[in-house]
């Protein structure tokens, strides 16, 4: 796939993540530039991906065709103040953050081409689950486009931007409440007599057909559940599940618009 430019606003984790996508289908970029004021992240990323280059300023990324906003939603007005002179009516916003609507971005800039998406870290492996949501002056043509971008990084669904933030607490953040599960697993199973190489496999096989149990069995997930007899955290089931909901539910009324 041949595309224009592409400009990252924030040069962190998430932009890590698509840099290295695209890096592993080999996408064709007429150019990438990428503002991040620190500057031990800004050369750890263009070490990373020579084939970028470093902004001076948040404008000059922001001059470019396609342009993400790769920054956590405090700083999101503020980043839009210091782009705006920069911004064309045929530049293409990409907001990676929560919490901030369109409706509010619009207000900001002096282009309604705007397009938020929550990204999954899944797409470091072009397996990501990412929603995205379109303003109603991104024609379908610049939507397919953009499609066709996005499904480098892995399955890409148009969802109503009401539900983004539903997304970021269900699936872009879902991963965070079990890898240190898995990882104590790997742990306490090379301290009953696997390898560490056997201690993921085991795991890893285990879950994926766990979840096909869970997902494709004709079971109700009482059923699933009864088919363990012995459950060793049994005890503490009802204490977990308060934590994930009083978290989660509290991190969603947090970065609701």
């Amino acid at each position: 796939m041949k595309t224009t430019s592409i400009g990252f606003i924030g040069g962190g984790r998430i932009t890590k993540i698509f840099l290295q996508a695209f890096q592993n289908k080999a996408l064709d970029l007429d150019s990438v530039l990428v503002y991040e004021p620190n500057t031990d992240t800004a050369s750890a990323l263009k070490k990373q991906f020579p084939q970028i280059d470093i902004a001076e300023t948040p404008e000059e990324p922001a001059g470019q065709g396609i342009v993400f906003l790769a920054v956590h939603p405090p700083m999101m007005m503020e980043t839009l103040a210091n782009i705006k002179a920069a911004i064309t009516a045929d530049s293409i916003i990409v907001s990676l953050a929560p919490k901030i609507s369109m409706e509010k971005m619009a207000a900001a800039l002096p282009s309604e081409k705007l397009v938020r998406m929550i990204p999954n870290a899944t797409s470091f492996i072009n397996k990501g689950y990412n929603p995205v949501a379109f303003h109603n002056s991104v024609n379908e043509e610049e939507i397919q486009s953009l499609l066709q971008l996005f499904g480098i990084l892995g399955k890409t669904m148009e969802v109503e931007e009401s539900m983004l933030e539903g997304y970021a607490v269900v699936s872009a953040m879902l991963p965070t409440y079990f890898w240190f599960q898995w990882k104590k697993m790997e742990e306490i199973a090379m301290k009953t007599g696997f390898s560490e190489t056997d201690a993921k496999k085991v795991i890893k096989d285990t879950l994926s057909r766990s979840i096909k149990l869970y997902y494709k069995s004709d079971l109700t997930p009482e059923e699933v559940i009864d088919l363990i007899p012995v459950k060793p955290i049994g005890e503490n089931e009802e204490q977990i599940e308060q934590i994930l909901e009083t978290k989660l539910l509290g991190l969603f009324d947090k970065i609701k618009p």
